[in-house]
């Protein structure tokens, strides 16, 4: 029986028994995404035309120097959103209705501790979620190839990887990666409920969660098939995953009678249907024509696709995962931007685990040196934090 037929029988792990692995890495990521803050607020009065951004209405951070900037340096970008749905809430008639509820809210709900404020709220939420999410990886690495080693470089690869800079940031990334990675540690124990209340959870977080639904309905089957477990009951965990934007789209027609309204929401971003490849095609095209940002894309978008095509060929992992990674790289490349293809995907593809999966085998069947694949995310981890805390619309 091939590993990726037997995992869901895989040994038995503690959670607890990666927390050193998870410290440490998480440790790493977050002291350097300090000392990038710091060393950053000198650039500030090169702020690029344009920025900083008021679209949300929220107030923006303040640009002087002081001990504030190791927090307010990732108030960047659609991390004013957040936290201005985490204080006002939605609003009909502008784009707030494209931004899923569960973050802000989980950032309302401890901004109402004493002393503690929307921004540190929503960095105490963020961190807390990264560094849960980076411990159930490292469980669920272990669950799925039995190698702590294994484990160990997927977490570090997961805090480094050239956008991970996100997960500690005012933004969605961490509690979905963390949500995402819990459904399938449930679903491939056998643990239906569970998995699916992450599910759902993890789509009510960001609207790409839905596509959780195919890995997860992928694992329900395999499970049918391979092992005589009844179907019905553990379908309907995985189709529980639309319970969460089907909550949000109730939502909103009873509190503003619009079903509709965050997907009109995402016309606000201009992205037109096209066929991947064309998507492809385009953003190799405006990389070579204009360097930048666009090959910025191109090279984080690369990196990630390269993990998860190396994890898939890999034959060890099981078709759940590569379903849900193949569709979360796929479905952005159908909905781009006309003039830049991949803006935000670079984003997106962080929470993609099974990327870092590919690039720990890699490693550990010595195709490539573990020191090589560290500095490389790292160096891009540095040079993309500091270009996203210095206001610059890389993504």
């Amino acid at each position: 029986m091939s590993h990726a037929a037997s995992a869901s029988r895989g040994p038995d792990v503690r959670i607890r028994d990666g927390l050193r692995d998870t410290t440490v890495s998480w440790l790493i990521a977050r002291v350097a995404l300090f000392a990038i803050s710091a060393m950053a607020v000198d650039s500030f009065r090169l702020l690029p035309a344009g920025q900083p951004t008021l679209d949300s209405g929220y107030p923006p951070p303040s640009l002087l120097p002081g001990w504030h900037v190791l927090f307010t340096a990732t108030q960047r970008q659609d991390a004013m959103w957040m936290l201005r749905l985490a204080t006002t809430g939605y609003a009909h008639g502008d784009s707030s209705a494209a931004f899923f509820p569960l973050y802000p809210m989980v950032v309302r709900a401890v901004a109402w501790l004493p002393g503690i404020g929307p921004l540190a709220a929503a960095s105490i939420v963020s961190n807390a979620a990264f560094f849960g999410a980076l411990l159930l990886l490292h469980a669920l690495t272990r669950h799925e190839f039995g190698d702590a080693d294994t484990a160990r470089r997927a977490v570090l690869f997961t805090a480094l990887f050239p956008t991970a800079f996100f997960f500690l940031a005012p933004y969605t990334e961490s509690t979905f990666l963390l949500l995402s990675v819990a459904a399938f540690w449930f679903a491939r124990r056998d643990r239906w409920g569970w998995a699916a209340a992450a599910g759902a959870a993890a789509a009510l977080t960001r609207s790409i969660g839905v596509l959780l639904l195919f890995g997860l309905a992928f694992e329900a089957f395999r499970q049918h098939a391979r092992e005589g477990r009844p179907l019905i009951p553990r379908l309907a965990g995985a189709l529980a995953v639309l319970a969460g934007p089907v909550a949000y789209l109730v939502y909103w027609q009873l509190r503003f009678h619009d079903l509709l309204a965050p997907l009109d929401a995402q016309r606000n971003w201009q992205r037109e249907r096209t066929a991947p490849w064309v998507t492809v095609w385009d953003a190799l095209r405006f990389a070579w024509r204009y360097r930048t940002y666009w090959l910025v894309d191109v090279l984080v978008v690369g990196l990630a696709v390269t993990g998860v095509v190396y994890a898939i060929a890999s034959r060890r992992l099981a078709g759940a995962y590569s379903v849900y990674a193949a569709a979360s790289i796929l479905l952005p490349l159908v909905f781009p931007l006309k003039d830049r293809p991949l803006l935000s995907m670079p984003r997106f593809v962080a929470v993609v685990f099974p990327l870092s999966w590919g690039f720990a085998l890699a490693v550990s069947r010595r195709r490539i040196p573990e020191a090589a694949v560290t500095a490389g995310f790292a160096v891009g981890f540095g040079a993309l934090a500091w270009l996203f805390v210095t206001w610059w619309p890389v993504f």
